[in-house]
């Protein structure tokens, strides 16, 4: 069984990338691994603007991170780039974070003109860490995402096709590494 982790990276209590999580994270459990979440906007703002690396609730979320086999890094697009909460918490990381890690990003972006925020702002970022296996993530338009009536995410056929398949493709990642270093 492997251990993924979810870092959610946007600001807002409930938001498009909510829902695409939310079905990431279903896939995930559907598959029997063990998922955390760690939604960067609940850990203490001061210990994320003052880079206190001794907080107990960064300790606690770099040890979710530490013990994962895999991780998910999510945000919304805010000018050009992933978010400054999530930054902050990244830079609160250990040097070498993620290494060893497989790494999927997503992001959520309101037009075509981000569709690069990913290799651009992302990889760089993830490469420091130390991850190597960055899967091809994928890039959702926020009109892709509507909620329903029932409070559930509704999401574009084509997008959550493709949502799907770069889910399915970290769970077959982390069983085969998982899988890997028992042997």
């Amino acid at each position: 069984m492997s251990k993924i982790v979810i870092l959610q990276g946007s600001p807002t209590p409930k938001s498009r990338l909510h829902g695409v999580l939310d079905r990431v994270r279903a896939q995930i459990e559907g598959s029997g691994d063990l998922v955390s979440v760690i939604n960067v906007r609940d850990l203490p703002a001061e210990d994320l603007l003052h880079a206190r690396f001794d907080s107990p609730a960064i300790a606690e979320a770099n040890r979710l991170v530490a013990e994962a086999d895999a991780v998910v890094i999510a945000s919304p697009v805010y000018k050009a780039s992933f978010t400054g909460i999530l930054k902050a918490y990244l830079d609160l990381l250990p040097q070498k974070g993620l290494e060893n890690k497989i790494v999927l990003p997503l992001v959520v972006g309101g037009t075509i003109a981000h569709l690069l925020a990913i290799d651009y702002a992302f990889k760089p970022v993830l490469s420091v860490l130390g991850a190597r296996n960055i899967l091809t993530g994928v890039f959702v338009l926020d009109t892709q995402v509507t909620w329903g009536e029932d409070g559930q995410a509704n999401i574009a056929g084509d997008i959550g096709e493709r949502i799907d398949a770069a889910t399915s493709l970290l769970v077959q990642e982390a069983k085969w590494q998982t899988t890997r270093a028992q042997d």
